[in-house]
């Protein structure tokens, strides 16, 4: 895929921009888009399997654009939500139009502020967790660059992972274990980590205390410099937001769990640990997020160059649609259940005595 082609969450973002300017229904076009059109144009348009050849992958990773195409990211993202508060501070957002303006900066706050925002906080260069960490922001999801990093990607498809759903899971339950799970694991692993260099949970040395401090700081700001009403926006922005990176999250393992490594430990995370997408529309407006075994398997490895793998289990339709289904639980796990029994047949999964049980 060109580079370019990444730009269309860009497009995405601007006429989500544009609806803010819009009343009535018409302030819900980008969740439409996002969550009805391509969808329905993914159940014609699955994608393909194809790999980059050496070269490619080559020229892909001495390209800068990839990158400045992540680094976009964080201006379109808070012009949204500035336009979303000062409309809503001022009454010219209000009633079901206020709600679209909501779900619409929250849609790309999913998914274009946190997923760019993942994509960043697995690089090494520092400038790149700074930008991670303020893109985070956008949802008062700072504390997630220390979980994810340091904390899902070591426990993923375990019962020790709160972000990996077992089977028979329903959605609505694992957004709240997933969520405060996800904080009580990031204070954990940071607290944990500076009590080895001899510092205190309460301190300036804490990541994660500061990111909850910045997170209320900038809160306060905007209410006291726009409104109660903005803030309140921004809130509700960052909340769908949350919502859509737990839903994937859901859909990402849901069902799948790594084997003892004879050792009393999981063993290592392979490509069938996490469910795989190669739907064109999911991967460019997602920066390859769906291609998700080849990231838990080579967590270092950037989105241009994520690989298909013929044994990764495959999602029967892109990331847009499968959170779609995943809203309705009963038929997320019947098209699940036969999807799972296949990679069950491929790789026999371990059973959590709470699947048992289920």
């Amino acid at each position: 895929m060109h580079p370019l082609r990444y730009l269309a969450i860009y497009a995405l973002s601007g006429i989500g921009i544009a609806s803010l300017f819009t009343q009535g229904i018409a302030t819900f076009t980008l969740p439409f888009i996002i969550f009805g059109v391509i969808p329905l144009a993914e159940m014609v348009l699955p994608g393909t399997p194809e790999n980059l050849a050496p070269e490619q992958e080559k020229a892909r990773l001495a390209s800068p654009v990839y990158t400045a195409l992540l680094y976009l990211a964080l201006p379109i993202l808070f012009a949204a939500l500035a336009v979303l508060m000062v409309r809503a501070e001022s009454g010219a957002l209000s009633g079901l139009s206020l709600l679209g303006g909501i779900a619409t900066v929250g849609s790309l706050v999913g998914a274009l502020g946190l997923n760019a925002g993942h994509e960043l906080g697995h690089r090494s260069n520092p400038a790149h967790h700074r930008t991670s960490k303020l893109l985070y922001l956008s949802a008062h999801y700072m504390h997630f660059f220390t979980e994810h990093n340091l904390g899902h990607h070591m426990k993923v498809a375990t019962d020790d992972d709160p972000a990996s759903a077992k089977r028979g899971d329903w959605l609505y339950a694992r957004w709240v274990r997933s969520i405060v799970g996800g904080v009580r694991s990031a204070w954990h692993i940071e607290t944990c980590r500076i009590a080895r260099k001899g510092h205190r949970a309460i301190s300036v040395h804490n990541s994660v205390l500061r990111g909850f401090i910045i997170q209320a700081a900038a809160l306060i700001a905007v209410g006291l410099l726009i409104g109660s009403t903005a803030a309140a926006a921004w809130l509700g922005a960052a909340l769908v937001g949350v919502l859509m990176l737990e839903t994937v999250n859901y859909v990402e393992h849901y069902g799948l769990r790594r084997g003892d490594n004879g050792r009393g430990r999981p063993e290592r995370v392979q490509p069938h640990h996490s469910w795989n997408s190669n739907h064109t529309l999911g991967r460019i407006l997602l920066f390859d997020l769906s291609r998700h075994s080849d990231h838990h398997a080579n967590p270092r490895r950037p989105y241009p160059v994520l690989r298909h793998f013929d044994d990764a289990p495959q999602l029967p339709t892109g990331y847009p649609g499968m959170m779609v289904l995943a809203t309705i639980p009963p038929l997320f796990h019947a098209v699940m259940a036969r999807e799972l029994d296949r990679v069950q047949q491929a790789h026999p999964l371990p059973v959590s005595a709470e699947q048992s049980a289920a």
